[in-house]
């Protein structure tokens, strides 16, 4: 095991920042955005379509979309100053253009951010992991047999896996993650839809309602339309790790031409999937859509086809994990490089060998943070395991000031944009209405989550994932739909 103090190139080309040579392209980085883009967030957008109803479902997803492009196409031209200086990451770009103090707060928002989704990960890949299990369970047993399992074992599971995998050296090495998590991706989504468009034709109409799941009560309704747009919100957004991915492109063409191209094509893409996931998964199951609209089993047979399903969402996940922690990486790493220049366990890198793997360098402290990292992320994971509600709270955290907030503060700094032109004014309202959507959104999430944490109400998962363990003790979906008429609101099941 040989040890070098420095990462030197022994031969090849540079870049014009003396960076090894970038060879992205645009086709790398659509399969990067697809693999954050399309995570987690996918599987509850039946759910949040059946919230809204048909109506305000698909043209939220709609809206959203639009806002996110938007917000990419900003951001993308804050990669390089008028001098040429390359912002290889968003927090680079918001010292250049925003300057230190801001900057310190939206360090503090993106890491967040990022490791909040890399929880949702946790919890996302430990849920898909148990449904194959459940599935497998109730092809043998019956579609009413009690197939109750614990998903722990399946979060050390993953994190164990994660471990392994955060000692990739940086995004320059995780082509071909990305690649192999967009087509599980692809894969899965495709899966959703059909199996969402096949069960709409078994029963021979387009279930759900102009207004969506009905509620005892007006406050019942937008609590979870609120929770629904926190949902939403999670699932379109990479403005954080944009910049990221842009510093893996080559030039020419110039970077934030190819990094709008992409964006256009991978926000289609999602879109076209999204749509079909939400739309199709509620004409399916209407009132009844479950939270995850793969694990939630609105859907029982063909099971193998649940199973293979659900593998493509753990695969995905695991490379999806790594696009969103690799940032955080770089981010602590550095600061302790330049906070400790002289620390051999900072510093000294050490060439491993393993056995049928290509030779990396590592040092002491990207094993014990990365560790760490992992570590931590599966425990938050185990105490919060609620689907909906997490991703709600990421999603309206995450929304207008990473998404929308700095992206317009520093296209005004970078365009040299005067106050009360008309562009300023399109912005500042633009910003605002993003602004309102976060507020409602995170209001609605947080009212979900704390009801889940600490037994307030439960709701079947016509609304939110129950929690498994509890279940058993509470009456069956079937009881309460005969009981009430239809799947009860939170104030009508408070006795329970």
């Amino acid at each position: 095991m040989a040890v070098q103090h420095s990462l030197e190139l022994d031969n090849g080309s540079c870049d014009d920042d003396g960076h090894p040579a970038r060879t992205g392209t645009l086709w790398s980085c659509v399969a990067h955005i697809i693999t954050a883009v399309i995570g987690s967030g996918v599987l509850s957008l039946a759910w949040s379509t059946s919230q809204l109803g048909w109506l305000a479902g698909p043209i939220a997803l709609l809206i959203f979309a639009i806002i996110t492009y938007l917000s990419a196409f900003l951001l993308s031209d804050c990669y390089r100053t008028n001098d040429g200086t390359r912002n290889k990451s968003y927090m680079d770009a918001v010292r250049m253009y925003l300057g230190r103090k801001r900057t310190w707060m939206c360090a503090l928002l993106q890491n967040l951010s990022l490791y909040g989704t890399d929880i949702a990960y946790v919890i996302t890949t430990s849920t898909s992991m148990r449904a194959i299990q459940k599935s497998n369970c109730y092809h043998r047993e019956g579609h009413k047999a009690a197939c109750s399992y614990g998903d722990t074992s399946y979060m050390l599971l993953f994190g164990g896996v994660q471990v392994v995998m955060s000692q990739i050296p940086d995004f320059h090495n995780m082509e071909w993650l990305s690649v192999v998590a967009a087509i599980m991706s692809f894969t899965y989504s495709f899966i959703g839809f059909g199996l969402g468009f096949a069960q709409v034709i078994e029963n021979g109409r387009i279930q759900g309602s102009i207004t969506g799941v009905p509620a005892d009560s007006v406050a019942d309704k937008l609590w979870l339309a609120f929770q629904a747009l926190g949902d939403i919100a999670f699932a379109y957004p990479y403005s954080i790790i944009l910049l990221e991915i842009q510093d893996t492109l080559k030039s020419p063409p110039p970077e934030n031409k190819t990094m709008k191209t992409a964006s256009m094509i991978a926000i289609f893409v999602t879109t076209f999937f999204y749509l079909c996931c939400g739309c199709f998964g509620y004409a399916a199951f209407g009132n009844n859509t479950p939270g995850n609209l793969l694990t939630g089993f609105g859907f029982y047979e063909p099971y193998w086809l649940i199973d293979f399903a659900n593998a493509c969402i753990v695969l995905h996940l695991v490379g999806g994990y790594q696009i969103f922690s690799q940032p955080v990486f770089a981010f602590v790493e550095r600061w302790f490089t330049n906070k400790f220049p002289s620390s051999g366990f900072v510093n000294n890198f050490y060439t491993i060998k393993l056995p049928l793997l290509p030779s990396f360098q590592m040092s002491p402290l990207k094993i014990c943070f990365r560790t760490a990292y992992v570590a931590s992320t599966t425990v938050i994971a185990m105490i919060f395991p609620y689907f909906n509600q997490v991703l709600g709270v990421l999603g309206a955290l995450n929304f207008w000031p990473l998404a929308i907030y700095f992206p317009v503060e520093m296209y005004f700094v970078q365009k040299k944009i005067q106050p009360w032109t008309r562009k300023w004014v399109v912005l500042r309202s633009f910003s605002f209405f993003c602004l309102l959507v976060t507020i409602v959104g995170l209001i609605g999430s947080i009212q979900g989550l704390i009801s889940a944490k600490f037994g307030v109400f439960k709701f079947p998962d016509a609304y939110i994932m129950w929690e498994e363990e509890k279940r058993a003790a509470l009456p069956s979906q079937s009881v309460l739909k005969r009981t009430y008429g239809q799947y009860p609101s939170p104030s009508s099941i408070f006795s329970f």
